[in-house]
């Protein structure tokens, strides 16, 4: 049933607290990177259901479907397949309902050389140590060749757009909190500022809840320092 017809005071409140939110002078972000966020917090924090709510309102608002693809590819680096396959189902679905064929153009840029290119891309985020980081153990190589070879070099994000996701796949799952450190300053390196980090943190706080937004404020401001 209509939540509306159910539950009219909860989706009153809710309703005004979401155009609260998305008008605050001080948090304001230009729509289609604010819908990027919001979708990739709530990938994050697993929330299928409100993501089939919002998706289709993020394309009505101008968020290219090839980004919201990108997305959902990358968050299976950091949620898992298991996690990020209902979302990339929801996605389908909705883009199909929206008449956009599928698939989308291909964004990949590497094969053979995708661990040499991720490595370029950990350097160009985190700095020149990430250049021996791969050696350091088979994770790290994974990471270097699948994490960023694989996705962060695809077309579709640039790397702020990328590390901006991260930022909210990160904060909004929770129990990573030295990662999302390390991810709010890959964020500054890459010009996404802690005052445009705060800004994301707030727009997506109706869908992630207060104890993680206050612990990814708190990593903003320990990134700052560091």
């Amino acid at each position: 049933m209509n939540l509306q017809s159910t539950d009219p005071e909860y989706t009153q409140r809710l309703g005004a607290f979401l155009e609260e939110v998305r008008n605050e002078p001080d948090s304001m972000l230009e729509p289609t990177t604010r819908w990027l966020a919001i979708l990739a917090t709530l990938t994050g924090n697993g929330s299928v259901d409100a993501y089939k709510e919002a998706l289709p309102q993020a394309l009505q608002e101008g968020l290219d479907p090839v980004a919201v693809k990108e997305m959902v590819y990358q968050a299976t680096d950091y949620l898992g397949y298991g996690r990020a396959l209902p979302f990339l189902h929801a996605t389908n679905d909705a883009l199909t309902a929206a008449g956009i064929a599928l698939p989308l153009p291909g964004q990949a840029t590497t094969m053979n050389d995708r661990l040499e290119k991720g490595i370029a891309a950990q350097v160009k985020i985190f700095g020149e140590h990430m250049n021996e980081a791969w050696k350091a153990g088979t994770v790290n190589r994974y990471l270097a060749a699948n994490c960023f070879g694989d996705y962060y070099t695809r077309t579709g994000l640039d790397l702020a757009q990328r590390e901006m996701i991260t930022f909210c796949f990160l904060s909004a799952q929770g129990g990573c909190e030295p990662q999302l450190i390390a991810h709010a300053k890959g964020n500054m390196n890459m010009g996404n500022d802690a005052a445009f980090l705060t800004k994301v943190v707030l727009q997506c706080l109706p869908y992630i809840g207060y104890p993680r937004s206050l612990n990814a404020m708190s990593c903003i401001a320990k990134a700052a320092k560091q």
